[in-house]
């Protein structure tokens, strides 16, 4: 039995974080959140004044990520990875509505793809790695060895963000989360770099009526596969 990259793509709020998170945790395998990646430039980018209204400022986003600093640091009280930039733990200022509205406009750049592609890439070098994110099968590691592919219904996706915001304690309407879901899907799909789309050989996974350890113990069982015939 040999390590494999497993690349898990999908809509936003399908759950991806969390189902590889725990089939990492399951397979003793490394777990990089890229989401994380482009929420922090993201976040980078508003707190520098970069980002007006609706509107992102290309040029000075794209002359500052050579300075820009990524990386995950293991957090010992909750035993998963933080997101640090520059030096500091911002895991949970980029999980705000603020960053969500526009993280697929900073996304969508492609000199930040290219930046935090490489950085993918160099993570994932010696296999036994879970990623997941919007083009891990299809452009990040299009050699996976199992590429799982997440859907759900953008109301049950709505509705899974909203508690989430609300047990973080912002204050936000539940139509203006399920707005933000369908605006970040047309803007995953139509981009011109590395859109969001299902890889041929990927698993489809459509979660909408799956419970948490039902849809673990199904990626569960397709990675132990692959695993016994590597």
């Amino acid at each position: 039995m040999s390590d494999i990259t497993i690349a898990i793509d999908g809509f936003s709020s399908t759950g991806k974080s969390t189902v590889a998170r725990q089939l990492a945790a399951a397979l003793s395998y490394i777990y990089v959140d890229t989401g994380a990646m482009y929420r922090a430039v993201t976040l980078y980018a508003l707190r520098s004044g970069f980002i007006s209204g609706e509107t992102v400022d290309d040029k000075a986003l794209i002359n500052h990520l050579k300075g820009l600093e990524l990386e995950f640091r293991h957090n010992p009280d909750t035993g998963r990875s933080d997101m640090y930039l520059n030096g500091e733990n911002v895991e949970k200022q980029i999980r705000t509505l603020e960053v969500s509205r526009m993280v697929s406009q900073v996304a969508i750049l492609p000199e930040v793809r290219e930046k935090l592609v490489a950085l993918q890439r160099k993570m994932g070098k010696n296999k036994g790695l879970v990623m997941d994110g919007r083009d891990i099968g299809t452009v990040v590691f299009p050699d996976a060895e199992l590429k799982i592919f997440m859907t759900a219904s953008p109301d049950i996706r709505a509705a899974r963000r909203y508690k989430e915001l609300l047990d973080k304690g912002e204050k936000v309407q539940y139509e203006e989360v399920l707005e933000n879901v369908r605006k970040r899907d047309h803007i995953d799909a139509n981009r011109a770099v590395s859109p969001l789309k299902k890889a041929e050989d990927a698993v489809v996974v459509d979660n909408s009526d799956m419970g948490l350890s039902e849809q673990f113990e199904r990626l569960h069982f397709l990675a132990r596969q692959i695993i016994a015939e590597e």
